[in-house]
């Protein structure tokens, strides 16, 4: 229980490409390209190459988007999400599809973690990732994950991290995305079965 938890800064997930996310955002809250623009200081024409994927963004407007995009469970329907999350029996949990931040977590899942969960809540938990996680992650782009509004679920094996403060041990696990009520999207990670 005495271990330091990882600053989220630590270990940071890869860079997702956020131009299709931004244009869902943008349709689901009616904001035009000009409206955006004038919002990140930029011109119209570097919003439509953000968006089509013909221009990089640099890291600081890059770090404004993803607090833009990242997930939230302002509304009442996600927060509904996130107690059948908390009241579930079986082990899971819900992060932000982009930064992995912590949003919800199941009773089965906080036992086995060796520190206090509220440290956790907000926190990315990217740091604790294994080496069969990441290359799903890596995969993630060619399965479309993040460029259609409704994706299938992934399973995969975990793999063990050797950590204490939150263990990943060897098992079968599922992803799901859900489009939050604000158009952000979040990640609920169940544990199946032990491999």
């Amino acid at each position: 229980m005495g271990q330091r938890v990882p600053l989220a800064d630590e270990a940071l997930p890869p860079q997702a490409p956020l131009g299709r996310a931004l244009r869902r955002w943008r349709a689901l809250h009616r904001v035009k390209q000009s409206d955006a623009a004038e919002r990140f200081g930029v011109a119209q024409s570097t919003i439509s190459r953000w968006e089509s994927g013909a221009q990089a963004m640099e890291p600081a407007e890059r770090a404004r988007l993803e607090a833009l995009l990242g997930a939230r469970l302002d509304a009442g329907a996600d927060r509904v999400l996130a107690a059948l999350v908390t009241e579930s029996p079986r082990p899971m949990h819900l992060i932000c599809d982009l930064s992995h931040r912590l949003l919800a977590l199941s009773a089965a899942r906080a036992r086995g973690f060796g520190c206090d969960v509220d440290a956790l809540m907000g926190r990315s938990l990217w740091p604790f990732i294994t080496e069969q996680l990441a290359a799903m992650e890596a995969r993630l782009p060619d399965l479309g994950w993040r460029e259609r509004a409704s994706v299938a679920p992934v399973e995969l094996q975990t793999g063990d991290n050797a950590s204490d403060v939150v263990p990943v041990r060897p098992s079968r696990c599922r992803w799901t995305r859900f489009v939050l009520s604000d158009g952000t999207a979040a990640r609920l990670v169940e544990t199946l079965s032990d491999a």
